[in-house]
């Protein structure tokens, strides 16, 4: 059985009603959500499931097309660029190829299209066309410069001629495990956050496989970053960048993060060559609930983890 994973971003952050029912909908399909977040700031969720790769596709539909009927982007407000309503849908491969991804993104993208009228993009190893691999050549400028080029015959979508008034269009893709990572500084504005975001940026000179963007969230300067291959710039290195440029007061991820990544941290600041098998949560979690261990937090499948 081939096993892909999922991470559909969502455009509303602010509405859990909204949310919940996109969710409830993937769930029809049978995968296993494995977590689901809210970023009011952004306006934006990140619903990550897995499961057999026909299981998955029809979850991200089903994802799709609840979007398209409850996200209006013409009255979507938010932080972070977004060019569709259901914005962009990754397939990542846990125990299969990336070609087997990349089948199942076109795939989903055609039935998209033909069924639901919203165009597509395709994007990373489900691209098509010169120039689409990279998601931010595709997003530059948002919903509202993307629906006034497409009118204009520039940028026209691979599959559609027109954007959807409402839901815009998807891109959709097949990738490597991303590491999402936000960075709240201690000092300085938003002015300053774009300024550090540019230094660690891979397009700017920066680190390479790492995106970044400058912003302000709840009133703090934030550095935004996706990390497309961990293994060749690990987190810390990301983590050691900014504080080049400025000090660091917290950080958070967005969605899940592969346990390597954290072990790989461990080993760089701790030398410690961490037994996987030394894990103590590896060790009970087949004798108890690990929520009562914990002491805090919710259920992966038991509702949304909205940050306040």
């Amino acid at each position: 059985m081939k096993i892909v994973e999922c991470v559909p971003n969502f455009s509303e952050g602010r509405r859990e009603e909204v949310v919940d029912e996109i969710v409830n909908e993937i769930a029809q399909s049978g995968v296993k959500i494995l977590d689901v977040g809210m970023d009011p700031d952004h306006n934006r969720s990140v619903i990550t499931f897995a499961g057999e790769s026909e299981k998955v596709k029809e979850g991200a539909f089903l994802g799709v097309k609840k979007a398209k009927e409850l996200i209006d982007l013409n009255s979507h407000k938010g932080k972070h660029p977004r060019i569709g309503a259901c914005d962009v849908v990754p397939f990542i491969p846990i125990n299969c190829k990336m070609e087997d991804c990349a089948k199942a993104a076109r795939g989903l993208g055609e039935r998209i299209w033909r069924e639901l009228r919203v165009p597509i993009y395709f994007y990373e190893d489900a691209a098509i066309r010169p120039g689409r691999k990279k998601l931010e050549a595709i997003r530059k400028g948002g919903f509202e410069r993307l629906k006034e080029e497409v009118k204009e015959k520039k940028r026209m979508p691979d599959l559609g001629d027109e954007i959807h008034p409402t839901a815009g269009a998807v891109a959709v893709g097949a990738r490597k495990p991303l590491i999402a990572y936000n960075v709240y500084l201690k000092n300085g504005d938003e002015k300053e956050a774009k300024r550090i975001a540019r230094k660690v940026r891979e397009s700017s000179g920066g680190l390479k496989n790492v995106k970044a963007i400058g912003l302000t969230c709840g009133g703090r300067p934030q550095v935004s970053t996706n990390l497309v291959d961990f293994e060749q710039t690990p987190i810390y290195r990301v983590v050691e960048e900014i504080e080049k440029y400025g000090e660091i007061e917290e950080s958070e991820l967005v969605g899940l993060i592969p346990e390597k990544a954290l072990l790989d941290s461990a080993y760089h600041y701790l030398k410690l060559r961490i037994d996987e098998g030394k894990i103590l949560e590896r060790k009970l979690g087949s004798l108890i609930n690990l929520k009562s261990l914990s002491g805090s937090g919710e259920s992966l499948e038991g509702g949304l983890r909205k940050k306040s």
